[in-house]
């Protein structure tokens, strides 16, 4: 897919990015260790995804001395979380990126809403959600961004794993954005689920998984439950 688009980015694969993906997706996993190994390959993504940056050439001196020839990292950057699982995205790009912005879209039926950075069309967007399925939210978010000022070329859309109908919809619809992930998926089911996956990410990561909530009992017969 790299080779039809050429904005689309698929970090390398290595045997510990495989073990830590085998780890996520495996239904036992416990939350404590899905979430430790979720958050290293969100940091992987996010330093991959920082690395499409502009950049200018500086020059400092060493302790020894010498001049070194480097390079200066942008300065107008923001990040724009999809929530909630977007939210998992974020301590990552606050640990790469000291006092960043982060602003936050909400998707739901009725429409698009969030907060944004009130400068946020002079900055570059790192966008979080860590699954593009479908591509329908990814297409919502990017479109509000949009509609705020922000230049399609000026969005860099950061994910763990991305359905291939997912990207052909975002990309064909946005061609001058940048998608990184950090795996292509089969596709998705007939639930429109991204296949093989790994769950709701958001319920895993932030544990609010129904199968692990108690069952509170009333404590007497005339309390009403939380349902009533």
């Amino acid at each position: 897919m790299c080779k039809i688009y050429p904005n689309l980015y698929v970090i390398q694969s290595t045997f510990q990015i495989r073990g830590m993906h085998t780890l996520i997706r495996d239904s036992q996993t416990t939350k404590h260790d899905f979430v430790f190994y979720a958050d290293r390959l969100i940091r992987l993504v996010v330093e991959h995804g920082l690395g499409h940056l502009p950049f200018t050439e500086k020059q400092v001196t060493t302790p020894t001395g010498s001049v070194y020839t480097g390079v200066d990292f942008c300065k107008r950057l923001c990040g724009v979380s999809v929530i909630r699982s977007g939210e998992s995205m974020e301590n990552a790009l606050r640990a790469c990126c000291k006092g960043i912005k982060i602003g936050k879209i909400l998707i739901h039926r009725e429409g698009d809403n969030g907060q944004q950075p009130q400068d946020i069309s002079d900055r570059h967007v790192l966008l979080l959600d860590p699954i593009l399925g479908t591509g329908n939210s990814a297409v919502q978010a990017i479109s509000l961004l949009i509609s705020k000022g922000v230049p399609e070329s000026n969005i860099i859309f950061l994910n763990l794993i991305s359905a291939p109908q997912g990207v052909h919809v975002v990309c064909k619809r946005f061609p001058r954005i940048k998608i990184v992930t950090s795996e292509i998926e089969t596709g998705l089911n007939e639930d429109f689920r991204v296949i093989p996956g790994m769950g709701e990410f958001g319920d895993r990561y932030f544990g609010t998984d129904d199968d692990d909530q108690p069952v509170l009992a009333p404590k007497n017969r005339d309390m009403k439950s939380s349902t009533d």
